[in-house]
Formats: C-alpha cells, structure tokens, sequence
C-alpha cells in the first residue's frame, strides 16, 4: 500500500480511517497491481542505487517502469467492466437467430500503448453461428488487436516518416510494440473513410463570403512498384532494355506513376500592379502591402482516382462553398494541355463559369528558355530583357512578346532558336488565360504557389523518399492521411472514423 503523506495540519488521527475506507472501496482489488507496481517504483527510486544515478537514467526508468503501471490500471479497468457485465437473455445473431449458449471469461489480447491487456467478456454462441461478444461492441474494440491509442499513433508517425521508422517510434517511446507490415496495414485501415468524411461531413452549409474561390490543380509523379504502374507505363516499362549493373537511361521515368493533386481555398483580392510584380523601384518603396493568406484551404492528392476525377471533385467542394455561384471563381494551372481539357471538360460537365489564369511563373520559365537563345551565360543584359518582356506580359501583351521574339530570332538568324519558338508559341496558344492586366486590376492570384506547396508537402517530403518504392494501396494510404493534417481536419476525420469503423465491426 502507497504510503500516503498528509499535510502539517492535519492529525494524524484521521488517516487509518481514510486508509480503511478505501482498502473497503469494492472496485480497490482490480487496481492492485498497479498500486504494487508504483510502490516498487518508489521504493526504487529511494533506493541508494537510484539516489547516485543521473537524471537520464532515472527519466528512463519512470518512463519504462510507468507504462506498466499504467498498463495495470487499463488492465484493472478493463477486469472492472467484465466483472459487472450482466447476462443477457435477448442476443440473437446477424440473421436473427437466438444466442442461446453463453460462456464465460473468454479473453482476446489488445495492444495499447501502455502494453498488452487481456480482455476477458461473456461469448453468446449457437451451433453454426458466429459468436457474439457484447462487451467488444460495447468497448469499441478493433477487429484486430491494436487499440484506438496505437493506431492513433501510428497514422500520425507513418504520413512524418518511414514504416522502419514508425515501428521504432512505436517500439521506443510506447509500450505497446508493433510490426512494420501491421504498421502498414493500419494505416491503410484510418485512410479508409476519407472520401466518405469530405462527402458527408464539409461544407454542409455554403460560406458566408463574398471573397474569391481560388481551385488549382497541378501533377507529381510517385516511383511505383510494377504491380502499381498503369497499364501503358508497365508495358512500357517492360519493352525497355534493362541494364544488369545499373538502371537504363529512362527506366525511373517508366516507373512513376502520376499523383493528382488538387487544392481549393478563400482569398481575399490583393490588387496589385505589373510593376510591383517585377519589383522595378522596390527600392523606393518603404512601406509594402501585405498579401492576405489563404483561408479554409483544402489540398488533397490521389494516385489511385484519374486526374479528372480529382479535378471533378474540386470543383464539387466548390460548388458545395458557393452552390450559386456568386463569388468569382478562378482556377490557376501551369498551363499543361491535357489538365486544361480536362477542366473544361469538368466545367462544362456542371454548368461552371470560372476564370482560368495561366501561373505566371511557368511564363517566366518559358521567357528565360527564350532570353538564353539571344544572350551568352553571364550576359548582365539578359535581365533587362526578361524585365521589358515580362512587363509586356504582365500588362496584357503576350501576343506582342511573342511576334517580337521570333523577328528579332529571324532577323538575327539564329541557329538554336528552339527556346523562342516554344516560348512564342505557348504564349500565343495560352492568350486567353494570359490577361494578366485584368487580374492584377481586380486582384487576382496569378502564381500558384499554393499547389507547388501541396505537391512538396505531400509527395516530395514523403513519397519522393530515397528507396521509396510504393504500392497502389500504401501510397494513397499516406496521400490521404498528409492531406487531412495539411487540410487541418485530421482530428475531426479521427472521430468520423471510429464511428465508421464501429458500424463496420459491429453493424
């Protein structure tokens, strides 16, 4: 029994009737152990061994020693419940059959991170029907032996960091102990419900906003396992010759599979001016508006949906934010043919009116593979050029530019001119979504940083690891898990999905 030290003013007199009162407390005898447990620990730490060690090694031992004690009283509680569970008389199985025989202190092992507790509860069985166990409903417990606590942990360690990892985690700074292919498969188990929580559970009234609707879509490439290719890059991908010693030239390319990644959000205009963009007489500016950051932004990424299925349901999360379409919707895109048919493809599908804006940083990207056809490296003229250039851009001339690169590449007859061409032409076939005048005007986002952001986070710092190669199932897991933290809703997502897996375990 812990000895238990009262205060200066209290007599001493009164503590074996507090004593007493609770050794005759009827649930005391299923906490014992843990009581046991943290008196040894006590007289541990008084012990002179313990009194000359260094505080290292004493923060070990009360963490090592306190899972048991804690695993003690989850034991205790757990032993507490079946002890007070009644006979039922009225327990029929699925098909409605009466389950007539009852036996008692069945047992069933539950990991958790205090360690391993014994479940003991009342099965009602009958010939040829499955037995039912009351109390497991009653408790919520898993069908597998890993409780909510190490499934909790190991979905918010497996989207951080390796499954080695997280099995290491797991197994050093818990008490529970965990293997890496049931690590993936839990993780796997908590992603499950997430396309069902966004149907069901956001945006169940529209925002109360008048502000802007920004959707921006992008692509991110995933080495795969063979059996997670698609259909045309494994085929490709086995037509290719193999080196014996080392990979042939394309062969990481025929092993990726796309992720699309998507994210839609709330923004307030910022006006700006094409000349505040390109910074020209920054340095006679002392004071700077501040950007307004994005709110209620949602990112999510799949490689397991078609791109367009993931670009239908951004605007289908848009649509449940303004269903009448009141507020001014943009979509920003780095100008990749394909995803543009498909957004319009989407658009069109749902009777959608949005503004498409070309991200003005592929612009630039395309206007310096230009510049270095008319300048040698370390030219100092090159940024003028790029400064006048974009200007024009920005104020609406796209068209201007690109007649003006490919006379001045006839007239200097130059021999590498690909850069121009290619720059001319994907500013002359994008003019429509190149009206950057207009959108400073009325303060539009023309960057999409938010998306390259998204793509960083959820695939590079994760999927893109060094030796990652990914199944179908385990990289969708992990996008789904990254987007709920990214998206801010995990904790919400966690309660929606015990009450998805209870009807699913329990019907």
């Amino acid at each position: 029994m812990l000895n238990m030290e009262l205060p200066h003013n209290t007599s001493s007199t009164k503590r074996p009737s507090m004593n007493l009162a609770y050794l005759n407390s009827p649930d005391f005898s299923f906490f014992s152990d843990a009581n046991k447990q943290l008196n040894y620990m006590i007289e541990q730490l008084q012990s002179d061994t313990y009194l000359n060690s260094e505080h290292g090694e004493i923060e070990q031992y009360i963490q090592t020693e306190g899972f048991e004690v804690l695993r003690c009283l989850f034991q205790g509680y757990l032993d507490l419940k079946a002890s007070n569970e009644n006979t039922a008389s009225n327990i029929v199985s699925d098909e409605g059959i009466a389950l007539t025989h009852i036996k008692h202190n069945t047992k069933r092992k539950l990991t958790t991170l205090f360690g391993d507790v014994a479940v003991k509860r009342k099965s009602y069985s009958r010939q040829a029907q499955k037995s039912t166990f009351p109390l497991d409903e009653q408790l919520n417990l898993p069908a597998d032996q890993y409780s909510d606590g190490i499934r909790h942990r190991v979905a918010i360690e497996a989207r951080k960091s390796s499954y080695d990892e997280v099995v290491e985690t797991i197994n050093q700074t818990t008490g529970g102990h965990i293997q890496k292919r049931q690590s993936l498969n839990l993780t796997q188990d908590v992603a499950q419900d997430f396309d069902k929580y966004y149907q069901q559970m956001r945006y169940l009234t529209p925002e109360e906003t008048s502000d802007l609707l920004v959707l921006t879509f992008d692509g991110k490439g995933v080495v795969m396992r063979p059996d997670g290719l698609r259909e045309c890059t494994r085929k490709a991908a086995l037509k290719s010759k193999k080196l014996n010693s080392r990979l042939s030239a394309g062969e990481k390319k025929d092993r990726k599979r796309m992720a699309q990644v998507a994210a839609v959000y709330t923004a307030l205009p910022y006006v700006r001016t094409p000349e505040s963009i390109m910074k020209i007489n920054s340095e006679e500016e002392n004071v700077h508006s501040l950007k307004a950051v994005e709110r209620n932004k949602r990112v999510w990424a799949s490689i397991k949906d078609s791109a367009e299925s993931v670009i239908e349901d951004a605007f289908l999360e848009a649509l449940q934010r303004d269903p009448g379409q009141q507020r001014q919707w943009l979509v920003l895109v780095d100008g990749h043919p394909h995803q543009i048919k498909l957004i319009n493809r989407v658009m069109k599908k749902h009777n959608i009116n949005a503004t498409i804006v070309m991200d003005f940083i592929h612009v630039l990207e395309y206007l310096w593979k230009a510049a270095w056809c008319f300048y040698k490296k370390g030219d100092n003229k090159v940024e003028k050029w790029i400064e006048k250039n974009a200007l024009k851009i920005l104020n609406g001339q796209g068209n201007q530019v690109a007649k003006g690169m490919r006379i001045s590449a006839t007239k200097q007859k130059l021999d590498k001119r690909q850069g121009v061409d290619k720059c001319a032409s994907y500013l002359l076939k994008n003019k429509l979504r190149l009206q950057y005048g207009n959108a400073l005007k009325n303060g539009y986002p023309i960057a999409s940083g938010v998306i390259e952001g998204a793509c960083r986070h959820l695939i590079n710092d994760r999927l893109d690891i060094t030796g990652a190669r990914w199944s179908l199932d385990g990289a969708e897991a992990i996008l789904k898990l990254r987007s709920l933290k990214s998206s801010g809703d995990f904790d919400d997502y966690w309660q929606f999905h015990k009450k998805e897996s209870k009807q699913r375990t329990y019907g």
